[in-house]
């Protein structure tokens, strides 16, 4: 018994680690770290982008949109948040997608990025200045896409 237990755990382990991460794992519907918004990540030639397709608040304010009130362009602060592109540039290489950018709509900041696959099923988001180890990483997990 003993011993069918530990092959069993090494079949296991063997099997985690033989799944390999191919570059369109990203694209998907994911829930944000708080379950503020969910992100649709798709693929626009080589590179992956994504927008907010769902808040958990309501979309409106006093029966307007919620708009991109703290946006730097002021000619964009009228945007609305739903449907905002957040995630812009990344691209595929190894194990991660990098070279991108991430949009805080709470402060109107724009972050480097890059995003790690979790193999256990969701992604690690980390938005940085200058270099990564200056960052907040938040993670992000796999649901549903809305229709």
């Amino acid at each position: 018994m003993r011993t069918l237990f530990i092959l069993l755990i090494a079949f296991a382990t063997i099997t985690v680690k033989a799944q390999t991460i191919t570059e369109n794992m990203i694209i998907g519907t994911w829930l944000t770290d708080g379950g503020k918004a969910k992100v649709q990540i798709y693929k626009s030639g080589e590179r992956y982008n994504g927008k907010i397709v769902w808040l958990k608040t309501p979309n409106y304010e006093d029966g307007t949109p919620k708009i991109d009130k703290n946006n730097p362009d002021k000619n964009r602060q009228k945007d609305p948040i739903l449907g905002l592109n957040l995630l812009k540039g990344f691209v595929f290489d190894e194990d991660q997608w990098e070279d991108g950018t991430i949009y805080d709509p709470e402060n109107g900041k724009t972050y480097l990025c890059k995003i790690t696959y979790n193999k256990g099923g969701w992604l690690q988001v980390r938005g940085f200045i200058g270099v990564s180890l200056i960052g907040r990483t938040q993670t992000w997990y796999k649901v549903g896409d809305v229709k």
